[in-house]
């Protein structure tokens, strides 16, 4: 045999050799196991959820006169989650609900058992007329302010409240978790359901303004007065200088002024290029009236070129070759016949002639290119006023840009002002639509539970029994520690190291239970063998 073997038998021999202790302590405790959930107060456990949507950040001041930003409303952090369940579980709230309740006649619930026969009845006796007939003479003897006596039974409701009431937030959510521990579940459902309503009238409370709808109402008047006079004034400015909108006739002005000045760029050079042309034009002129007989053409063209495109003045280059050709035919006469000869006089009439036209024509383009260059210079001087002119509406329009800027921004101040009031006094208005106003929501309302949350006797009367049956085990071997005396022949060899010569073992035979069936009598019996 081993030495689990042993063990085995040690607790089997001690067990059966106590078993009328084990009987009875544990029969104790199955006799208490059953009796606890009949004893026991039963409590139903009322339960409720409220998800906080966002948090609302008040970004203007009702008491202010302009109001930058509206309200913004952002996720919820832990330590909000942790405002909001420190709202719900506040006593005041409690307090005021269990008022609330009490003066509607639906909250008639004593205190408990120990404080409805003792505590509160010494309470009452005691504090209250201490109070109302010692202390209060003595402070107003003194002129001091005299304390009122306080509702100790609403004091007592409400503690009970508190200590009966769990809340929490649920881990890594924006949900708090209410439950209610009360042995009424109509009331506590009730008082739960109140508890919510309040909740949400003191936090919308706490996040909207608690001025009157008539202020509201007045400042929204006011602002609105001031955006009238200003958008009056901004429109008469317009009306002066006859724009409508100044920033893009600015960019429609500096166009034009761009393009005229380039325009005028282009005039000026055609100028400078004209007069340049128009003085070597006169001096060929002199030159050529006063050439000699065998002088050749003109030292000009009057090519006009146009987009790489050249065009000649045809007149001009037939009248040129016609005195070219008369003038090499009088210098090839000239070598056969006599200058005074007829013919000689009759081509240099006709040469002169012939050059007297040419030089006519001449005369008569250096007219036209001088009509041409007071053209251009008219040209140029309507161009530089009317770039001036421009310049001088885009300056118009700058300063009326400017005046217009500053009443835009006051006028979007207004603006932003007069949401705010009109946000403030809708906000007033619905302030009964809790639903519709906060941003928190009830997830899950509290209903009335059908089955007690305690006691549990189908928990209590099975861990009651085995409590009974390891206790009573423990109290075996702690009685069987203390027990002296030898039980078995092996403990005389090894205590007193003697050997055993003769055992004799006990040959009563067991009593058996006289009594028949389940019966209380066979039950006693079993108990006491």
């Amino acid at each position: 045999m081993n030495t689990k073997e042993n063990y085995l038998h040690e607790f089997f021999r001690i067990f059966f050799a106590n078993r009328q202790l084990v009987k009875r302590v544990f029969l104790v405790f199955a006799v208490i196991a059953l009796l606890l959930p009949l004893v026991l107060k039963q409590s139903f456990d009322i339960t409720a959820q409220v998800i906080v949507q966002s948090k609302k950040l008040s970004q203007s001041d009702a008491n202010t006169a302009l109001a930058q930003e509206t309200d913004k409303f952002i996720p919820p952090s832990l330590a909000d989650m942790e405002t909001e369940s420190n709202i719900l579980r506040s006593p005041t709230l409690i307090r005021e609900t269990i008022s609330q309740l009490r003066a509607e006649g639906k909250y008639e619930v004593p205190p408990s058992l120990m404080q409805r026969m003792v505590l509160g009845p010494i309470r009452n006796i005691i504090t209250n007329p201490l109070r109302e007939y010692v202390v209060n003479p003595l402070r107003s003897l003194f002129g001091l302010e005299v304390d009122p006596v306080r509702d100790t039974e609403l004091d007592t409701l409400t503690d009970d409240a508190i200590e009966d009431l769990k809340i929490e937030t649920l881990p890594g959510s924006n949900v708090v978790s209410v439950t209610y521990s009360f042995p009424d579940p109509k009331l506590g459902t009730l008082f739960v359901s109140r508890l919510l309503d309040n909740y949400l009238h003191n936090r919308q409370n706490l996040q909207s303004n608690e001025l009157p709808e008539q202020f509201y109402e007045q400042k929204k008047l006011q602002y609105q007065v001031r955006m009238d006079n200003l958008e009056g004034k901004r429109l008469g400015m317009l009306e002066s200088i006859g724009s409508s909108d100044p920033k893009e006739e600015i960019t429609f002005r500096l166009n034009a002024i761009n393009t005229e000045e380039q325009a005028l760029n282009l005039y000026r050079d055609r100028l400078l290029q004209s007069q340049q042309w128009l003085e070597y034009l006169k001096t060929s002129l002199a030159a050529a009236g006063n050439a000699g007989m065998r002088d050749f053409a003109f030292p000009y063209t009057f090519t006009t070129t146009v987009d790489n495109v050249a065009f000649e003045d045809r007149e001009i280059k037939q009248l040129g070759e016609q005195l070219t050709t008369l003038v090499l035919t009088y210098v090839s006469d000239l070598a056969v016949f006599q200058p005074g000869s007829e013919q000689m006089l009759l081509q240099r009439e006709q040469i002169a002639k012939t050059r007297q036209q040419f030089l006519k024509i001449v005369a008569n383009r250096i007219k036209e290119r001088e009509k041409d260059l007071a053209v251009v210079q008219n040209v140029i001087a309507q161009k530089t006023q009317r770039i001036a002119d421009f310049k001088g509406r885009v300056h118009q329009l700058q300063e009326t840009q400017s005046k217009a800027r500053q009443l835009d921004t006051e006028i979007d101040a207004l603006h932003k002002a007069y949401f705010t009031y009109t946000q403030r006094y809708e906000e007033s208005r619905g302030a009964d639509l809790l639903n519709g106003l906060s941003n928190a929501r009830i997830l899950s309302a509290p209903y009335e539970p059908a089955e007690p949350a305690f006691p549990r006797p189908l928990l209590i009367v099975p861990f009651g029994m085995l409590t009974g049956l390891l206790l009573a085990i423990a109290l075996v071997y702690v009685k069987e520690f203390f027990d002296r005396r030898f039980k078995h022949p092996a403990q005389i060899s090894h205590q007193l190291d003697l050997p055993v010569l003769l055992v004799i073992n006990d040959q009563t035979p067991e009593t058996p239970n006289p009594y028949k069936g389940w019966s209380l009598p066979r039950l006693v019996h079993w108990v006491r063998n």
